[in-house]
């Protein structure tokens, strides 16, 4: 009999932020468990295109198929990469460096995975978040970045993520969603969809920051029903530095963040763990984060 492992399992894995020496220790060791693994990941490799490179390579030849959708972090024009691109043109510059990988990006045709649990059409995402997931007592985009400021709690976006030629990160936020949902629209009504997106698709995953206002850096409310408007099979995604499972309106949301040494060091289990997306995991209950590890990100990245 074919076990689930020599059949295939669509893997995923996010925040993998290897500029940490630990971080890359883990990618060092991912391994598929059979030839026929797919490994999605969610955004946040690194800051320099060199270390996304290495990351991507490294993954495309082990694994039967990689998707990656970006983080913030990789569209970050960072001090430290010699690669000056911003906005549009570095993105642009991602994608091409991912095709010559063989890596699935959201530019390409989405791929069906007909393993386990499938067939199911498997969609890399880039949205950005356009700053409505305001937070408790703001109206207005500028009232939530004035608390913010506040508080001490601004997402270095704000600094090193450019939009150009765009003139906000929210209009370029407005222009993917409006691309992205006439995509998914056209997809067949009865084959079921695993969304991949760096920032989850729905708020509910952002109630567990201990700093709300960062969740305005984290989505768009442009996609509250996207999991009700289509067969979503399951939601992938990261950039919470939270993994866990959690149910809405009865569909599956996967976090799947690795996250900084700091944080991860603090879980039990093994560090950098590839979560199984399909075939569903059988557990009871869901699955949360560690005790007093779970309401990370309230940081400034």
């Amino acid at each position: 009999m074919e076990s689930e492992a020599d059949a295939g399992q669509l893997l995923a894995i996010s925040d993998l932020h290897i500029t940490y020496p630990e971080n890359r220790a883990l990618v060092e060791d991912m391994r598929p468990t059979s030839d026929e693994d797919w490994l999605i990941v969610a955004g946040d490799i690194a800051e320099t295109v060199a270390d996304i490179r290495w990351t991507l390579e490294k993954l495309a030849g082990r694994f039967r198929k990689v998707l990656w959708a970006p983080g913030n972090h990789e569209l970050w024009t960072h001090p430290k990469d010699p690669v000056t691109l911003r906005g549009v043109a570095r993105y642009e510059h991602l994608v091409g460096l991912c095709r010559e990988l063989g890596v699935v990006t959201p530019e390409d045709p989405y791929p069906v995975w007909r393993g386990p649990g499938g067939p199911v059409v498997v969609a890399p995402l880039f949205l950005l978040y356009d700053y409505s997931f305001l937070p408790p007592g703001c109206a207005t985009k500028a009232e939530g970045l004035a608390y913010a400021q506040s508080t001490g709690v601004v997402c270095n976006d704000e600094y090193l993520l450019h939009p150009d030629p765009y003139p906000s990160r929210d209009a370029w936020c407005r222009a993917r969603v409006a691309e992205t949902e006439r995509r998914l629209a056209e997809l067949p009504p009865d084959l079921p969809v695993v969304p991949v997106n760096h920032y989850p698709l729905h708020r509910h995953p952002t109630e567990v920051l201990w700093y709300p206002e960062f969740a305005m850096w984290c989505g768009t409310t442009l996609t509250a029903d996207w999991h009700r408007r289509f067969p979503v099979a399951a939601m992938v995604y990261g950039h919470l530095h939270i993994p866990r499972t959690t149910w809405h309106d009865g569909v599956r949301f996967e976090e799947v963040s690795v996250g900084y040494p700091r944080e991860w060091r603090k879980r039990p289990g093994p560090p950098g763990r590839l979560r199984r997306i399909l075939p569903m995991e059988v557990e009871t209950g869901d699955r949360g984060a560690a005790p007093g590890v779970g309401r990370g990100r309230g940081s400034t990245r």
